[in-house]
């Protein structure tokens, strides 16, 4: 087995370059890509296919966790077939080092990161990488378990989703989203006149957004309300709604109620 691929991603520009010179300074390590936020490293691990990603979990925009479950996710709707990388996860605070433990991470480092801790826990990683290969599966898999339940802790509602596009990934912000359909285990978000596939199921979009701004019409499908343009009435007590991308979708008789419910709201406040 050759020198170890190795990816550090650190919001804070001092730290990582302590990482960075850690890893430089390690025979079994070989360092092909730096990233600062949780989109780049999306996009440099997607380029890099790192055996190993040095991680910090306390990041704005997208943390560790949301980092991991889209690597996941990525892999799993195959836009990507290369091997899910380990990860070690590099935290200021304990709460998410035992987190990290409860999801079989390969490693945690606490800040400040000391060379005796790197070290120790470059051995276990590359250890663990070359006798078992499913090893970072099993580790992504439960990161992804434990970013839904941060996510549900911490956030009252999604308010926006990773998509990736070839090798880039972006946000799309929940807002901009007109309306989703479900295909399999995939949400196809129909936004700014393209559509967005994304890991997940109705069951959860319906848990995650807002209720207030999304209204579910059918089995597998769920629009914007502030992007409905109209509403119209069938005599089987069904709607057609129409959408502001053009888009005409009907209610199923599991959902017309929602609808039903929707517009005598609207027109109550028109009258």
């Amino acid at each position: 087995m050759g020198a170890t691929r190795v990816v550090v991603v650190e919001d804070e520009a001092l730290a990582r370059e302590r990482i960075v010179t850690l890893v430089c300074a390690t025979p079994e390590l070989a360092l092909v890509g730096e990233a600062a936020h949780g989109l780049q490293a999306l996009d440099v691990i997607a380029a890099t296919s790192p055996d190993l990603v040095f991680l910090d979990v306390e990041m704005p925009e997208l943390d560790g966790f949301g980092v991991v479950a889209a690597l996941l996710a990525d892999r799993d709707s195959d836009l990507d077939d290369a091997a899910m990388p380990g990860i070690v996860f590099i935290t200021a605070y304990e709460e998410y080092a035992l987190r990290a433990f409860e999801v079989d991470a390969i490693d945690y480092l606490h800040k400040p990161v000391t060379p005796e801790r790197f070290a120790a826990a470059v051995r276990r990683a590359v250890g663990r990488l070359s006798r078992d290969a499913a090893s970072s599966t099993r580790v992504a898999q439960g990161v992804a378990q434990a970013a839904a339940a941060l996510a549900r802790e911490t956030a009252r509602h999604r308010t926006r989703f990773v998509v990736r596009r070839g090798s880039t990934h972006t946000f799309v912000a929940a807002s901009d989203v007109v309306w989703i359909d479900a295909v399999d285990n995939y949400l196809r978000l129909h936004a700014h006149g393209r559509v967005h596939l994304v890991r997940g199921t109705m069951k959860d979009a319906e848990r995650e957004l807002d209720p207030a701004a999304f209204l579910r019409i059918h089995r597998s499908a769920i629009v914007n309300v502030a992007r409905i343009a109209a509403v119209e009435a069938l005599p089987d007590g069904g709607y057609v709604v129409r959408l502001a991308d053009g888009a005409r979708l009907r209610t199923s008789r599991q959902y017309a109620a929602g609808v039903r419910a929707l517009v005598r709201v609207v027109g109550s406040r028109d009258s």
